[in-house]
């Protein structure tokens, strides 16, 4: 009787054992978290890897740019990270899929800050682009001057002809602003003090501009251009 007892013991034990073996994660996934450091800047991510298991994901987010920014992916997003500051993301993938990821700011993904990370499969090589040639329009040579502050953008004048138009942008203010003539130029971050000048050639519509950094534009640091025929 003790010797059936025995035997039954160790054919319970192996069928446990079988049992186990074949709880294993499916190919292309990791029990184990998976860290990616992430880096922001204006306007760009970059990862640590392109690639990652299917799993427990978890994102560490660094913002070395000038203002603030956001990691979004798979249906979760950090707070707003301010420059010098990390945020830590925890994200289960449950499917291998490319996944998209993107700073949810204003204007922020259409500037760069996208992409797509491969989950359990390889990251797409590159985004193929349409390649179309900008129609040059004639017409007189306009300067603009931007001053920028503390919510404001003052223009010099808000409609001019078209042809090639020069801004003149300066902060006067106290904070870091740019201003962006969005779809033409994007301008660069300026502290205060600091001025930039470019030129854009310009058809007859209107143009919309905004200051990127967060919460400015929602501020009043919006508005638009005329462009006439």
């Amino acid at each position: 009787m003790q010797r059936l007892l025995i035997v039954s013991a160790t054919l319970a034990l192996a069928a446990m054992g079988v049992a186990a073996a074949v709880v294993v994660p499916a190919l292309g996934a990791s029990s184990k978290a998976v860290t990616v450091r992430v880096t922001a800047s204006e306007f760009k991510f970059k990862l640590s890897r392109s690639t990652v298991p299917v799993g427990t994901v978890i994102f560490k987010v660094t913002n070395r740019g000038k203002i603030g920014h956001n990691f979004k992916i798979g249906g979760k997003v950090t707070p707003l990270i301010q420059p010098g500051k990390t945020a830590t993301l925890k994200v289960v993938f449950k499917k291998k899929a490319r996944m998209p990821y993107l700073c949810t700011l204003t204007g922020h993904a259409t500037a760069g800050m996208k992409g797509k990370l491969g989950v359990g499969v390889k990251a797409p090589v590159g985004v193929s682009t349409t390649t179309t040639t900008a129609t040059t329009v004639t017409g007189p040579s306009t300067t603009v001057t931007v001053d920028m502050n503390e919510y404001h953008f003052a223009l010099s004048q808000t409609t001019v002809p078209q042809g090639n138009v020069t801004f003149v942008i300066r902060n006067v203010g106290q904070q870091t602003h740019n201003f962006d003539l969005q779809g033409k130029h994007l301008g660069a971050f300026l502290d205060p003090g600091q001025s930039e000048t470019w030129t854009v050639n310009l058809g007859a519509r209107t143009y919309h501009y905004v200051c990127d950094v967060p919460y400015h534009a929602a501020s009043g640091m919006e508005g638009d251009l005329v462009v006439t025929g």
